[in-house]
């Protein structure tokens, strides 16, 4: 990433302006209409804006864009670009095409209200443009939640957010880093998120915009917390995609997935249905990697490892959640935030143990009873799975956490209210040889770690050449 510090909002607007290249429209509804007025402020704004509107009231609006079920959504900012650039090229391409680099931006933002409720403040803003006069067109679609308080800060923030985005189509491409890095330019994380951005058309045709490869860096530099892709490694938005939806965790390092994480989950759903019923049905099955668990030895693992097992676990079919929450009650507040529904989150007694050392409750003024109040808030049940001592032969589970004696009575509460429920019948096969231990045989060349994973890590990924047999 270069070293050279980056213009400022002002001398981003300004820049633009005076390219005599690029040129476009803005289509603004709600907080978004601050997007143009900073071209304006800068100066030169004709050599940029070729038109600005917003259709803010609906009716007009669905006259013009069409009908939609959700005014701030994806369906409409994608709406609004398909109406705007073909009518600015059609308009202007014959008078200025030689020369132009169209563009449009399209933003549709929910910001807070003069009478406010506690919905979401968030948008979605998408640019449509050229990188050089007569050239194919490329998207850059991103969800955006705003967390100011005041109205006009957090017009002020999409504002800011939209001239780093137009500036940094032109002028940081090369560097997937820095363009990502830029949007937060002249803002903070405690302003802006961006959970989702998604890039399409020959100008991000590279491997560094890799989708993701993009979501795993959204979280790698701060712009998110987490970032959520499906099996087929498509980016997905969280609030579109567990809306009304029951949700299955597994998080772990997956390095690699081994039969115990695929017997936790079989039977962790098997439970999770048995509990809910219906309400658990067609549940979206997340593997979360955090960013807490792809650091070893205090360094970061490689994308191209990431990628390796991100591979491995679409290959599974399994959808995959990037988050930086080393806490529980964090990501189970990330889930319940997008749904109401049941959501079940299943791990081995060794991590279920670990849930009860204060350091991961440091933050809170209420402290363990705080955290745990957190992670329960809404209709969150957690599932162990036991675990083997290969010192004793014995098999503990939920009940046998080695917890001191005050914080076996909330033990004790969380299992009789169902809060934690132990899985009963684990894999014997599988029981005595946890994730940690598939690695340490891996690393010191013991083949027994290949019957205790499942086929495909043999055949795709850093393992594949592990498992071919000596010679």
């Amino acid at each position: 990433m270069t070293s050279v510090p980056r213009p400022g909002t002002l001398e981003k607007a300004l820049k633009i302006n005076l390219s005599k290249q690029i040129y476009g429209t803005f289509a603004e509804i709600g907080a978004g209409q601050e997007i143009a007025n900073w071209f304006f402020r800068a100066g030169g704004a004709s050599g940029t804006v070729a038109k600005t509107m917003s259709a803010y009231d609906m009716v007009i609006s669905d006259e013009i864009y069409g009908k939609a079920t959700r005014y701030v959504s994806r369906q409409r900012m994608c709406s609004m670009m398909e109406h705007e650039y073909p009518m600015l090229v059609q308009r202007l391409a014959a008078k200025r095409g030689e020369t132009t680099s169209f563009f449009t931006m399209a933003d549709t933002i929910r910001a807070r209200a003069y009478s406010d409720t506690n919905q979401e403040c968030h948008g979605w803003i998408g640019l449509r443009f050229q990188t050089e006069p007569g050239a194919p067109s490329n998207d850059i679609q991103l969800h955006v939640r705003l967390f100011d308080d005041a109205n006009s800060r957090q017009s002020e923030a999409v504002g800011i957010l939209g001239v780093n985005l137009l500036y940094a189509a032109f002028h940081f491409r090369d560097s997937i880093d820095e363009f990502l890095a830029s949007l937060l330019d002249g803002l903070t994380r405690k302003r802006v998120e961006i959970d989702m951005i998604d890039f399409t058309g020959p100008a991000f045709a590279s491997m560094d915009y890799q989708d993701r490869l993009v979501a795993l860096k959204l979280v790698r530099l701060g712009l998110a917390d987490a970032a959520l892709f499906g099996a087929n490694g498509e980016i997905w938005q969280a609030s579109d995609v567990l809306y009304k939806k029951p949700v299955f965790l597994k998080r772990g390092s997956f390095d690699p997935i081994t039969n115990l994480n695929l017997d936790m989950i079989a039977r962790g759903q098997a439970a999770f249905l048995a509990d809910f019923g219906d309400q658990a049905r067609d549940n979206v099955e997340i593997l979360e990697l955090t960013m807490h668990n792809l650091l070893a030895s205090g360094c970061e693992v490689p994308d191209s490892e990431f990628l390796a097992r991100a591979d491995v676990l679409q290959a599974l079919g399994k959808n995959v959640l990037i988050s930086k929450y080393p806490e529980f009650h964090k990501v189970s507040a990330f889930l319940a935030r997008h749904t109401q529904m049941p959501i079940a989150i299943v791990l081995g007694q060794p991590l279920f143990q670990e849930l009860f050392n204060e350091r991961w409750c440091a933050d809170l003024e209420g402290g363990l009873l705080e955290s745990f109040g957190r992670l329960f808030k809404n209709q969150v049940r957690v599932y162990v799975y036991p675990m083997g001592d290969p010192m004793t032969g014995k098999v503990l589970g939920a009940a046998d956490a080695k917890l001191s004696p005050e914080k076996r009575h909330l033990l004790r509460y969380l299992m009789d209210t169902n809060s934690v429920r132990p899985l009963d019948d684990p894999h014997a096969e599988f029981i005595f040889h946890t994730s940690a231990e598939v690695r340490k045989m891996i690393e010191s060349g013991d083949d027994r770690w290949r019957s205790l994973v499942p086929d495909i890590v043999l055949r795709q990924g850093p393992w594949k050449e592990m498992a071919r047999p000596a010679m």
